[in-house]
């Protein structure tokens, strides 16, 4: 029989035995042999109606026994690989504090102390056998023998703490609390407590006995903000710890319980009460004889000295960043020497003290060129308020960014006897006016800079280019966002009194930008700043005209912080009299003065030709030694005494040097609430004839009325 070409060779069932012409269908075989029974004689079969007896599984022990190790392995690996990321041995070398820090002036005079007293690492073989066990005793009795934690203290901790309902004993040993100390917070969680037993085996793995115990002693907090056993010895006993008798040893392992409350500088009996303490201890510990502990006496300490300097000023909060860097990372008490001038803090703090506030704030920054800060005042009372407005307050400076406008104008190729339209402008539906509501028309800028013209500053912005101010500002050190649009020219964008200061410190240095630091041999600048030198000279044609402009503006708004050598500043008045600034610089310093509210309100009558310029001039006097003069006295009839001639001739070089215009006097009586009309026109005064030749008056033939006549006016 031929095969049919069209069978997909599927596999036909029949249900029916073919011995078993329809009778009952059989029941299938199970599928037991489907999962490798075997086929033997002995096997069991599917036709005897029975169901074949259940298997065994073999369990393989071997795997899960490999697969544990090496989850072990990898476990161990990860821990170790946590511990020396988290916890490096060196950390426990370090004390759980930064270190004290004390702030010199510039001619060594300690100013500010900041930090905790830590002493210098002790190695606890050195130590008398009594130092060692006065801690070991209240402590750790049994620390040379665990590894780490101690079960047996845990046990009797708890059982303690169960009988007295309470937490009253800790279990730790000396391994834990240094793994708390140097690696963990206060936290009492259980996760944080799991961690320290993990960093105790991992010291305990590293490190021998004595080189815990050395690292111990080194970090331990023993109160009065006093970290280690050296500086606590010398600090409540004048001692090293090598001469430490058995009473103070044991005062000094008592206050480890409880350093703040149990300092013997403030609480002397509850010291020697746990002093007792710990001399049974080391009796129960088999340390000293009852004999010997009978013999030990209350211990003594020195004398609280009082802290003559002060944790904090304005400068010691601003430059103490900078100086931990300087110091680095020594571990024990540092001193840095600072820029600071004391007798310049001294005067800047007592103008400040001594101008008429009231409800005001006042801060002063005062630099050398270099941008060495000599004096800071960053408000009337540290005490009252830490917050340093010379440095951490952002406010707008008013027409003091002008500065940067001109400057750019400058660069641009403009002189300051180039003329500009002084009446009111709008720029992209934006209208700036003058502060008096007045107007002079085409001005110089040196005169329009002088009487601090906004619409001029407009005008010129939008003429060199938003960009070239912020330019301006960015070469000169100003950091703080600036907005991309023409208002900046009048000062609407935020920016700190020391930065400002800065800035002005470049014109009279010459070189931008000037960074402001507070430590002597620091710029503060980073490394890629000083390979790169950013420090760049400033051409002289646009330093020297600069400073004319800075000059005709001190004599212009700037009238009350004039002084009789050359000075050069800016005042700058926010909006609403909110911020007053005066900026500027004489002699070696730059001095920049701010005065307004905290909440930033308006001050109605506030500007910066007022107190600021006021309080400016006040240190500069006193700053570069300048002679108030003083009124010669008089006599019986009202005649100086004597040196009238060098008074007059002092008197007349003055009138010729300030040569005002009637222009200029109208302003000034205007900026002090005068409302003085506009001066008329001169009138045009009678001729005076003079006859040429001596011929006396001319003919009616000889020419006109006007020939031969000089006119006087």
């Amino acid at each position: 029989m031929r095969p049919d070409p069209y069978d997909t060779g599927r596999v036909r069932y029949n249900h029916a035995r073919g011995d078993n012409p329809g009778g009952p269908p059989d029941e299938l075989p199970s599928f037991g042999a489907w999962h490798g029974e075997s086929a033997h004689d002995d096997a069991p079969r599917f036709d005897d109606g029975g169901d074949p007896p259940p298997r065994r599984r073999r369990i393989a022990w071997g795997k899960w026994i490999v697969r544990g190790l090496a989850a072990s392995i990898v476990l161990f690996v990860l821990a170790v690989v946590w511990l020396a990321v988290t916890a490096p041995l060196s950390r426990s070398l370090k004390p759980p504090t930064p270190p004290s820090i004390t702030l010199t002036a510039a001619d060594g005079t300690p100013i500010a102390r900041r930090g905790a007293i830590i002493g210098a690492p002790v190695d606890a073989k050195t130590l008398p056998p009594h130092v060692r066990e006065a801690f070991l005793a209240i402590e750790d009795r049994r620390f040379y023998s665990h590894w780490g934690i101690d079960p047996r203290g845990i046990a009797r901790a708890a059982w303690a703490n169960v009988g007295s309902g309470g937490v009253r004993q800790g279990g730790s040993t000396i391994t834990q609390q240094l793994a708390k100390n140097a690696f963990l917070d206060s936290d009492r969680t259980a996760a944080r407590k799991i961690r320290e037993v993990m960093i105790a085996f991992w010291l305990e793995a590293w490190l021998s006995k004595d080189e815990i115990l050395s690292r111990y002693l080194s970090n331990v907090y023993f109160g009065d903000n006093v970290y280690g056993i050296t500086a606590a010895s010398k600090h409540y006993f004048g001692r090293t710890p090598q001469k430490l008798n058995v009473g103070q040893a044991a005062m000094l392992a008592g206050l480890v319980k409880a350093p703040s409350r149990l300092a013997p500088t403030g609480n002397l009996k509850g010291a020697r009460a746990r002093q007792a303490v710990v001399v049974g201890a080391m009796v129960d510990a088999g340390f000293l004889t009852k004999a010997e502990a009978a013999t030990v006496q209350p211990q003594r300490v020195l004398a609280a000295r009082t802290d003559t300097l002060p944790t904090g000023t304005y400068f010691a909060d601003w430059v103490l960043p900078t100086a931990r860097e300087v110091a680095g990372d020594s571990g024990t008490e540092a001193t840095v020497k600072t820029t600071l001038d004391r007798g310049l803090q001294s005067t800047a703090e007592r103008v400040v003290r001594q101008a008429s506030l009231r409800g005001l704030q006042a801060a002063v920054v005062a630099m050398r060129p270099d941008g060495e800060v000599v004096a800071m005042v960053g408000g009337k009372d540290y005490k009252t308020s830490a917050f340093n407005r010379a440095v951490q307050a952002k406010r707008q400076p008013g027409s003091t960014f002008k500065l940067f406008v001109y400057l750019a104008a400058l660069r641009a190729g403009l002189t300051p006897d180039d003329v500009r339209d002084d009446s009111p402008v709008e720029i992209a539906g934006w209208k700036p006016r003058n502060d008096d509501g007045r107007y002079l028309g085409p001005i110089t800028l040196r005169r329009a800079f002088a009487r601090s013209s906004n619409v001029v500053a407009a005008r010129l912005t939008q003429e060199v280019g938003v960009r070239n101010v912020i330019k301006a500002a960015r070469d000169l050190g100003i950091s703080t966002p600036i907005p991309n649009e023409a208002t900046i020219g009048l000062g609407t964008a935020e920016v700190s009194l020391l930065e400002l200061t800065g800035a002005y410190a470049a014109i009279a240095n010459g070189r931008y930008p000037v960074t402001p630091r507070g430590v002597e041999g620091n710029r503060n600048a980073s490394w890629y700043e000083k390979i790169a030198g950013r420090d760049t000279e400033m051409p002289g044609k646009v330093r020297d005209e600069m400073r004319s402009l800075l000059g005709s503006s001190i004599r212009g708004t700037g009238r009350d912080a004039n002084l009789p050598v050359d000075a050069f500043g800016k005042t700058g008045t926010s909006q609403g009299g909110r911020d007053g600034w005066f900026i500027g610089f004489a002699g070696n310093l730059v001095v920049g003065v701010w005065v307004g509210k905290d909440d930033s309100s308006p001050n109605p009558g506030l500007h910066g030709g007022g107190i600021p310029a006021q309080i400016w001039r006040q240190f500069m006097m006193s700053a570069l030694h300048i002679p108030v003069v003083v009124a010669p006295e008089a006599d019986e009839m009202g005649a100086p005494l004597d040196n009238m001639g060098d008074a007059l001739d002092q008197f007349g070089r003055a009138l010729d040097g300030a040569q005002p215009s009637i222009e200029e006097a109208v302003d000034r009586l205007r900026e002090l609430g005068i409302d003085v009309p506009q001066p008329p026109e001169p009138r045009q005064r009678a001729p005076v004839e003079r006859y040429p030749d001596d011929r006396g008056p001319p003919r009616e033939d000889e020419g006109g009325p006007d020939e031969g006549y000089d006119y006087r006016f």
